[in-house]
C-alpha cells in the first residue's frame, strides 16, 4: 500500500477521517493474507496507534458536544450523549 501522506508530527495530529480510512486499509491488508509476519506485526502497530488516535478524538467530540448541550432555559448543561 503506497500512500502520499507522511505521519504527522506529534503537534500536527491526524484528522479522524483519515485515520480512520488508513485503519480500515490496514484491516483490509491484514485480511488479505498476503503480508509476512513482520508485515503484519507492522500493522498490527500503525493499528493499534490508529485506534488510539481515533478514541481520543471522539472522546474530546463527546466532551465538546457535552458542553454545547442546553436545556431550555438557555443553560449549558454537560449531559451524558446515551441518557
Amino acid at each position: 500500500m503506497a500512500t502520499n501522506s507522511k505521519t504527522p508530527a506529534a503537534g500536527d495530529p491526524m484528522p479522524f477521517e483519515e485515520a480512520l480510512k488508513k485503519l480500515e486499509a490496514i484491516v483490509n491488508e491484514m485480511e488479505d493474507g498476503e503480508l509476512p509476519l513482520e508485515g503484519l506485526l507492522a500493522r498490527f502497530e500503525e493499528g493499534t496507534r490508529l485506534v488510539k488516535l481515533c478514541q481520543t478524538k471522539l472522546d474530546e467530540a463527546e466532551v465538546k458536544i457535552q458542553k454545547l448541550e442546553k436545556n431550555a432555559s438557555g443553560e449549558v448543561v454537560a449531559r451524558p450523549l446515551n441518557g
